[in-house]
């Protein structure tokens, strides 16, 4: 298991992911490939789970210069997370979403978050299909490896929930596979913990080493996992969603990620997600705000707080209920000049890119571009 590749894409200087670091601050859009987005509220709204409506966003935002596209993964049974939206029952997968999306677009970079610990996947698997994936979007496939903290989650597949450090020690033996796979030369033969290969080959080689690697994180062991492995990490607000406490503590947090990469000879870095809630003025944004609230699905809000609560997701243990109606990890409510001052300040405090969620995707996503976008570029923020 020595033959890990060290090198990451960022270090080819025409790679998408080097092009993309060259932005003072990445620029990410989440996708909501969920019914129900990140908001389970009732107000009516375009968002849709669809992979139409999610390529005519994804096409948009690269229209707009984001650098970023991002799918989460889930696995939820009947009726979601309940109520009368029936939160999140209808999702479409966000491997097989991005593989569709990387023969529609040109520069973006795609994400998809997968459970690796789940089911069917083995090292081999993955190494073979992110390799061909890398080599149809020319380097711009990217893959958001998570280990899964919700219990219910793998009984689906048969098998039950692994301790939460024991998951990121598996998931470290799972993408020294993989990585050892996509260096070598010749085929490659692994008696490992978990996992055993015998003269095992991937073809193609990924174009610029390898994917490009995500993690999404809060804990120690995630840390740890992501300094060795990632070249973007995904943080959650280890003080809720609430944007003033988020930007109090984020400093102190994201340096302890880059100094545990610093450590292993890395550089990572760090991404967050926002949800935008944006007028033309204050008094509009809140009003807007208030009016999502207002339309809270709160059985399906329960329901979400239930699954949550249920697993030993260590990002996540300071966030309150009261912020899942409109959802996200921070939240950023304002006109555009208060937005774009509130992201200015995550530069600051360390945050290295924002991946964006909305309330109503398509306008939101307009009038950010319309409204926001400019300031942050006045700002220096974006080139």
């Amino acid at each position: 298991m020595t033959a890990r590749i060290t090198i990451s894409p960022a270090d080819y200087p025409d790679s998408p992911l080097a092009q993309a670091l060259k932005q003072p601050l990445l620029l990410g859009l989440f996708l909501p490939i969920q019914s129900g987005g990140w908001s389970p509220s009732t107000l009516p709204r375009t968002t849709d789970w669809t992979f139409e409506y999610n390529k005519a966003l994804t096409l948009k935002a690269e229209e707009l210069g984001f650098d970023l596209a991002f799918g989460l993964a889930q696995w939820i049974g009947k009726d979601g997370y309940g109520g009368e939206l029936k939160y999140r029952e209808q999702a479409i997968d966000p491997f097989v979403t991005v593989a569709a999306l990387s023969s529609v677009t040109k520069r973006i970079i795609l994400i998809s978050t997968i459970h690796i610990l789940y089911g069917p996947w083995h090292p081999l698997h993955l190494a073979k299909f992110a390799a061909t994936l890398d080599h149809i979007s020319g380097g711009r496939f990217g893959i958001n490896m998570v280990t899964g903290y919700a219990p219910r989650e793998p009984k689906m597949f048969g098998i039950t929930q692994i301790e939460h450090d024991a998951r990121y020690a598996r998931a470290a033996e799972f993408i020294g596979i993989v990585e050892r796979l996509w260096a070598s030369s010749e085929n490659v033969t692994i008696d490992g913990e978990f996992w055993k290969l015998e003269e095992a080959y991937v073809s193609p080689r990924p174009k610029y080493g390898r994917p490009i690697l995500v993690n999404a994180t809060g804990s120690p062991a995630g840390f740890d996992y992501a300094a060795q492995h990632s070249d973007l990490v995904f943080i959650t607000s280890p003080t809720g969603a609430e944007i003033e406490a988020a930007l109090a503590a984020l400093p102190d947090h994201v340096a302890n990620l880059k100094a545990r990469a610093k450590a292993a000879g890395r550089e990572v870095r760090a991404i967050i997600n926002p949800m935008i809630v944006c007028r033309p003025t204050e008094q509009e944004a809140k009003a807007y705000h208030a009016a999502i609230l207002a339309h809270a699905d709160t059985g399906a809000v329960q329901g979400f707080l239930a699954h949550h609560a249920a697993g030993d997701s260590q990002a996540w243990k300071n966030h309150k209920g009261e912020h899942r109606v409109l959802g996200g990890n921070i939240q950023i409510i304002g006109s555009p000049e208060q937005v774009a001052e509130k992201l200015i300040r995550l530069k600051q405090a360390g945050i290295d890119g924002v991946q964006l969620a909305f309330f109503d995707f398509k306008p939101d996503l307009d009038f950010f571009g319309e409204a926001v976008l400019p300031l942050l570029k006045q700002a220096g923020l974006r080139i």
